[in-house]
């Protein structure tokens, strides 16, 4: 883990044993970038940046050193400096997405409040959508976004290239979650070998399961699946089951 707030990751050290690189200011892309390619060359295959917030707007960050580039190269010209700063920003947003790292980020978030009248007339106030302190579309580069709802630690998906989270209902993360997370990491990718392209698929599951002649072969085969492939199954499995039992006359 790379810990930009002030050591709290130790509060979580309870969870499960890992590293931790306490990152101090300044917060620039640069050390960023300095950071993940220590995870690399580290042998580390899992890497938590905790936050990135900090690279945009915390001490030394982008919002700040833009300020500086404007006042010491373009007389306060802020806008010009921005074509520096930039592509400072760029270059650590490519290197998290080039890492062969498995890369989990947080961000800071503000949330707004606003007064909201029931049927009854009655007036509260409730909290609304929350937007992440980074530069604006900087959540659109992950494959998954979660978004942390503070009252009960429950996560909502804002954003999924996976498929995998199709019920947008809040939910807590579990070490289901990432099983599942990392199961999809390590299959359904495309491996290049020189100018071919070898594609390992999901299994069809669906497919497999519907084929099932007797409940015996349903029973193996649901053995011998992953527990988080069993999770999207469930109801093809329960209904083959019903099926194969009305064949039998059971």
């Amino acid at each position: 883990m790379v810990d930009t707030e002030h050591g709290s990751a130790s509060i979580y050290e309870h969870i499960h044993k890992f590293d931790v690189l306490e990152l101090k200011p300044p917060f620039s892309p640069e050390r960023y970038i300095e950071a993940i390619k220590m995870a690399e060359d580290a042998g580390y295959d899992t890497l938590v940046i905790d936050s990135i917030t900090n690279e945009w707007t915390g001490s030394g960050g982008c919002l700040e050193s833009n300020d500086e580039i404007a006042q010491s190269r373009f007389k306060g010209n802020t806008w010009s400096a921005w074509n520096i700063t930039t592509k400072r920003h760029r270059a650590f947003i490519d290197v998290m997405l080039q890492s062969p790292l498995h890369i989990i980020c947080t961000m800071r978030s503000k949330t707004e409040t606003a007064q909201q009248e029931n049927i009854q007339g009655k007036k509260s106030v409730v909290k609304l959508g929350m937007k992440s302190e980074a530069r604006d579309g900087t959540e659109y580069e992950f494959s998954v976004v979660l978004d942390i709802i503070h009252e009960g630690h429950y996560a909502t998906v804002s954003k999924d290239r996976t498929g995998l989270f199709v019920d947008k209902d809040p939910k807590p993360i579990t070490v289901k979650t990432g099983e599942t997370l990392k199961y999809w990491l390590d299959t359904g990718v495309e491996v290049k070998t020189g100018d071919e392209v070898e594609t390992h698929e999901f299994p069809d599951w669906k497919a497999i399961l519907e084929a099932c002649t007797s409940l015996d072969e349903l029973s193996t085969l649901w053995r011998e699946m992953e527990p988080n492939e069993r999770l999207n199954y469930v109801e093809v499995k329960d209904k083959m089951k019903e099926k194969l039992n009305l064949q039998t006359g059971n």
